[in-house]
């Protein structure tokens, strides 16, 4: 390896605002006080003010040599014979940020003395691990440049192997960069960190698979644990396609889309030189992707789609695409042909994926460049939907209900995919109002959601009645219509996601509020995969008035609770332990359980299974 300390040591300067500080503002470098030479000396501790020793204490000036000596066990040091000038002085010890003072020929004070005391801060974690060469039966790549920003940056040596030192645990994008390779991006985030220490261990030079894309990045890939997705703004079947219930954007994308009241349009990358970029109708240009289980039951993929710049003379050409990552060598498969599309009206195309029923795979979404030079088509996808049978217009996904009017297929139950988070929020991140875009606003705001298991990108949001309030700062917030109609058996939206339930992970908390006079009436529903419901009742709760109510339900009245007292919600905590063993799908919906009584709200705060 070699390291680049020199470059490592003023980009750490830089990064934590260690730049070189002041100890006073005056311009008078040459004016001595009484000799020509005095003394700095000082203290160096740790963030809490305990002593750091054997730090390195480096006295700079101009035209002068350096003088180094080192911090005592008492974190002291002092320097004699110092010209009264001017001098950098700086501190630095192996798992500690460099940071350096300055010290000004006026800061010697009668005796010719100046005090400069640091503060450091410790900087002991480190990232490392191995690159190897996919090109090469997997030898150590050498010469590899590995960079994480202004942080640090390294080249791997012949044994392939990196280590950057000196950082604390923190967030960084992680580089790995040759020529002749496809550039590999890591993030790190600071939970990665153990015991001080994140292991990275890289593979460069394997093909890539989508545009961009290897095995290795894919083996990473969001799931799609549901089986519809819905894209744009447009209110064509409300709610089921209102904009408050359509969260596509909050997929993986690659290339160049954007999210429009239409929908999620995936466009040709037609930027300055990318007019160069040549034709091809096998790699796609610009796409969405997930990882899929594939079964009986959601075996035929649906795509709602229109098109942009399109029509029948110079159309958009689109397709699906798959990689089974478990094949012993992962390739890229086109299902059927690559199709066509040039009109503004929705249509539905499907495609079958039943040579991958039992497996999870990935699939991707795409538009193909056809032509070389200014090209530029967009496809928009409004749905995104599995079933055993084509889906078309507006439909909800066809099937038999598990309980009658709830738009909830036992085929749809049984091929969700088993959640791998257990912590969810109501709360968004990033807020945004009615008068927002939807290119710029909304998608923003909802992409922000994958950030923190926010339950718009984590469970599947069904809205059989009602829109929902996506963004108030209490939570997300499902709710009922003003109406005459009681209802307490179908309820009028609801939210839904699969746990495998075990000892350590069926309890299930569930922290909300609600607002006004009113009962809110919400029910929490255990769906087993052979289609049994049960509705479950809380084993306990802190709301201020809470009662069981029919059907399952549960009326409770609760003001307290906010973005500035998150210990004020109500807590509804229920036992699942009955169902140890099993997957089980997981409902969260609310009632119309009383006439007349306006928007009952039920605040969505957090849920957790532990």
């Amino acid at each position: 390896m070699k390291l680049m300390k020199v470059f490592r040591t003023f980009v750490f300067t830089v990064f934590l605002g260690a730049t070189i500080l002041p100890l006073n503002s005056c311009d008078e470098d040459d004016d001595p006080v009484g000799s020509d030479s005095g003394t700095i000396t000082g203290t160096v501790t740790d963030a809490s003010g305990q002593p750091i020793s054997d730090v390195s204490v480096t006295i700079s000036g101009i035209n002068e040599d350096d003088i180094t000596v080192k911090s005592g066990s008492d974190g002291k040091y002092s320097v004699d014979n110092v010209p009264l000038k001017t001098h950098a002085v700086t501190f630095s010890k192996s798992g500690w940020l460099t940071v350096s003072v300055t010290v000004t020929a006026d800061k010697f004070n009668e005796n010719n003395v100046a005090l400069a005391d640091v503060s450091m801060v410790n900087a002991s974690a480190k990232i490392s691990g191995t690159v190897i060469d996919a090109k090469n039966n997997g030898v150590p790549l050498e010469g590899v440049t590995v960079s994480t920003g202004p942080t640090g940056t390294l080249t791997t040596g012949a044994d392939g192997t990196f280590t950057i030192e000196d950082l604390i645990e923190n967030d960084y994008t992680v580089t790995f960069t040759k020529e002749g390779y496809v550039t590999i991006v890591k993030e790190v985030t600071t939970a990665d960190f153990v015991n001080g220490i994140v292991t990275l261990n890289i593979e460069m030079g394997s093909r890539e698979l989508l545009r961009g894309l290897t095995a290795d990045d894919l083996s990473g890939a969001d799931k799609w644990y549901y089986n519809e997705y819905r894209g744009g703004g447009n209110a064509d079947a409300y709610p089921h396609w209102d904009w408050a219930c359509n969260y596509m954007c909050a997929l993986t994308f690659w290339g160049n889309w954007e999210e429009q009241w239409e929908g999620t349009t995936l466009r040709i990358r037609n930027d300055g030189d990318q007019q160069e970029n040549p034709a091809d109708l096998d790699v796609f240009d610009s796409y969405t992707y997930g990882s899929k289980l594939i079964t009986e039951d959601n075996r035929i993929m649906s795509l709602r789609i229109r098109t942009h710049n399109a029509d029948e003379a110079s159309p958009a050409y689109f397709g699906v695409q798959v990689v089974d990552l478990s094949a012993a060598e992962p390739a890229t498969v086109k299902i059927g042909e690559t199709k066509t599309w040039g009109s503004d009206n929705y249509t539905d195309f499907d495609f079958d994926l039943s040579d991958y029923i039992g497996k999870e795979v990935i699939i991707a979404i795409g538009i193909y460049r056809h032509e070389t030079g200014d090209y530029w088509k967009q496809l928009v996808l409004r749905a995104i939907r599995f079933a055993d049978q084509k889906v078309e217009n507006w439909d909800w996904l066809p099937g038999e209900d598990v309980v009658e009017g709830w738009h909830l297929p036992i085929g749809t139950v049984r091929s969700t995919m088993p959640q791998m988070k257990s912590s969810f929020t109501g709360i968004s991140p990033i807020s945004a109002g009615r008068n927002v875009s939807m290119s710029d606003g909304y998608p923003v705001a909802y992409r922000a959601w994958r950030e923190v298991s926010h339950v718009g990108a984590e469970w599947s949001f069904v809205p059989l009645r009602k829109d929902p309030e996506v963004f108030p700062s209490e939570g997300y917030i499902i709710k009922t219509r003003n109406t005459a109609d009681e209802d307490t058996k179908v309820p009028e939206s609801y939210l839904y996601a699969k746990f495998p339930i075990a000892p350590g992970s069926n309890q299930l908390t569930f922290t909300t509020r609600n607002f006004g006079d009113h009962y809110t009436f919400f029910k929490i529903t255990a769906i087993q995969n052979d289609g049994t419901v049960t509705h479950v009742i809380p084993t306990s709760n802190t709301a201020q008035e809470a009662e069981e109510a029919a059907d399952g339900c549960m009326k409770f009245k609760h003001g307290d609770g906010g973005a500035g007292n998150p210990e004020g919600y109500a807590s509804f905590v229920y036992d699942l332990s009955q169902f140890d063993g099993e997957d089980v799908t997981i409902v969260l919906g609310v009632y119309n359980g009383a006439a007349n009584t306006g928007e009952n709200k039920l605040v969505i705060h957090t849920i957790d299974l532990n």
